[in-house]
């Protein structure tokens, strides 16, 4: 069990509470909870065995006790309860967007609708406009919504999204009309996943900037469009926002549309503390506040360093800005060499030679090279002799090249049973190793955590690579307990990767400062597959500044002999 199926849980109570009707003090308080445990950086299990739940803000002892049930056996009966007593596809239908709790619950009584295959016949059937509370508009929206749903575009990779958004926002920063723009939302605080997108201008000529805006997405529906927000809906389904405000408010509107919603509350709380009042569009008070030019300046006001948009998830940075311990957070520019890459000796695209050039020409003063093992049939893995040709061609490129240096490594597969894939007198021909389970997912919590630790423990291991095996609205990562996984890493002295591949992204930023408070070093890796793959390291930055993650704390900002130093560490 981990946090975070255990606020899953919570925030499913709350939901199939507010579906059944029940009590909306008590579907807050399961809600709270959720959101209080997903919060927590220490771990979990360390409070429910100590019985200080209640410690945590948001945890009463009701909560406390249902949480420890959860933790330790894996299952609430409470849960279960309410699963059992709500068809099953009643939380289908809660998805739908407009769809409230108290919709659905007329949805059903009305037209016995029991789904979202009942929901759609019956709107194309229009048999919902009639009913209270709808109409024909209601009616249409409903089978938008289903549509996107079908078509999984209710949320979007990060990743997938940026590129868009920053095109908009360079487009609109670029009229004369605009005196500032950003990218706002969760995409501002680098969330791996999106629902939308949110971009927020500075104007006093708002029909001038939703013109223009409009002119760049002559493809979208437009669901909305006024004098200070513009909505619409791309072909993909992806939703954007335009915000427009006046130059004096953009200060207190980007802080307000960054978010997150609890960052927000707390940072509101503050003002309310000094006797103001913040909203988005200004900090006010019978006591006139200082002059707000800026978000930092904002910040100062109440009494605070400027927090990076990455921190602002109320995960303890209002406490460190107030203790001065925020961390100093890690850029791409410190990265100085670029590790786990794969060439056309196994799945890659590209050749060693070609990925040497690339990684040149990105500044980078080392190249990891880590092509899949021979067992690793699903990725062309890299037979005995091939990796032979592979090391002499790295030796001719090093023996030239007047700046970048590549590393001979490997990526290994861990057998089910912890062994790796490849044999010892191989192993020591490599500056470094990876190690990945790659199969056999569904072994059991205990099993899987046994197979990696093993692995761990074999002295030419030095990264562990996508350590939960996750893929972004794909699939969950297998089951393995991530603190013992660290204190067997950091007493090993293995980094733990935080792998940059968009739909991985992976260690999850909620565990990145898990790992690093156990003494576990971290490799922001872009598991390369292709020279263009290494753009993908920003997206891993983003992620490790999100966990709270410092130059000391990852690997490949070290010097190339301080990563050499590092790497054979182990073997003495």
């Amino acid at each position: 069990m981990d946090k975070h199926l255990v606020a899953q849980t919570l925030e499913e109570i709350a939901i199939l509470l507010e579906l059944k009707g029940e009590n909306p003090f008590k579907v807050r308080a399961y809600a709270n909870a959720a959101r209080a445990v997903e919060s927590m950086s220490e771990d979990l299990g360390a409070f429910v065995e100590a019985g200080t739940l209640t410690q945590v803000q948001g945890i009463g002892k009701s909560l406390a006790v249902a949480i420890a049930e959860i933790w330790k056996t894996g299952r609430l009966k409470f849960h279960e309860e309410l699963v059992d007593a709500t068809p099953p596809g009643y939380l289908a239908l809660i998805r739908v967007p407009g769809l409230g709790p108290a919709k659905v619950r007329l949805l059903v009584a009305e037209l016995e609708i029991q789904g979202l295959e009942d929901l759609k016949r019956a709107a194309e059937q229009g048999k919902i406009r009639d009913l209270k509370g709808f109409g024909s508009q209601s009616e249409k929206k409903i089978l938008q919504g289903i549509a996107v749903l079908e078509a999984g575009a209710g949320r979007s990779l990060g990743a997938e999204v940026r590129p868009l958004a920053e095109d908009l926002i360079g487009s609109l920063g670029k009229l004369s009309a605009v005196k500032q723009a950003e990218v706002g939302g969760s995409l501002r605080r680098w969330m791996e996943v999106v629902k939308d997108v949110d971009l927020l201008v500075a104007t006093t000529r708002p029909a001038d900037v939703t013109k223009a805006f409009l002119a760049l997405v002559p493809s979208a529906t437009v669901i909305a469009s006024g004098d200070t927000k513009t909505s619409v809906r791309l072909p993909s389904g992806l939703a954007v926002d335009l915000r427009l405000v006046k130059p004096k408010e953009f200060p207190f509107a980007l802080h307000y549309f960054t978010g997150s919603a609890a960052h927000n509350i707390r940072i509101r709380s503050r003002a309310l503390d000094r006797g103001w009042s913040l909203n988005e569009y200004a900090l006010t008070g019978a006591k006139p506040p200082p002059k707000i030019a800026s978000e930092a300046d904002l910040f100062a006001a109440l009494g605070l360093p400027y927090i990076e948009p990455e921190l602002r998830e109320d995960r303890g940075e209002i406490e460190a800005a107030e203790a001065g311990r925020l961390p100093e957070l890690i850029r791409l520019s410190d990265l100085r060499g670029i590790l786990h890459c794969h060439t056309t000796y196994s799945d890659g695209h590209d050749t060693v030679h070609a990925m040497a050039e690339a990684a040149d020409t990105w500044g980078a003063d080392y190249l990891g090279v880590a092509d899949h093992s021979m067992t690793a049939t699903y990725a062309k893995g890299v037979r005995e002799d091939d990796l032979k040709r592979q090391h002499e061609e790295i030796d001719r490129w090093n023996s030239g090249s007047k700046r970048l240096r590549i590393l001979k490594g490997a990526e290994v597969d861990i057998l089910s049973d912890g062994t790796l894939d490849t044999p010892e007198h191989v192993l020591e021909g490599l500056d470094f190793v990876i190690a990945s389970v790659h199969t056999h997912f569904a072994m059991d919590e205990a099993e899987m955590t046994a197979r990696v630790v093993r692995a761990l423990r074999n002295p030419y291991v030095n990264i562990l690579a996508h350590p939960t095996g996750r893929r972004l609205l794909e699939r969950e990562g297998y089951r393995l307990r991530l603190q013992e996984i660290y204190e067997v890493a950091a007493a090993e002295e293995v980094a733990v990767e935080l792998n940059a591949t968009p739909r991985r992204l992976e260690l999850d930023w909620r565990e990145l400062r898990p790992a690093k408070d156990r003494g576990v070093r971290i490799a922001v890796n872009p598991d390369a597959h292709a020279a263009v793959e290494y753009l993908n390291l920003r997206y891993g930055i983003g992620a490790a500044r999100k966990g709270w993650l410092t130059k000391a704390d990852v690997i490949n900002t070290l010097s190339y002999e301080e990563i050499l130093a590092f790497f054979r560490s182990r073997r003495r």
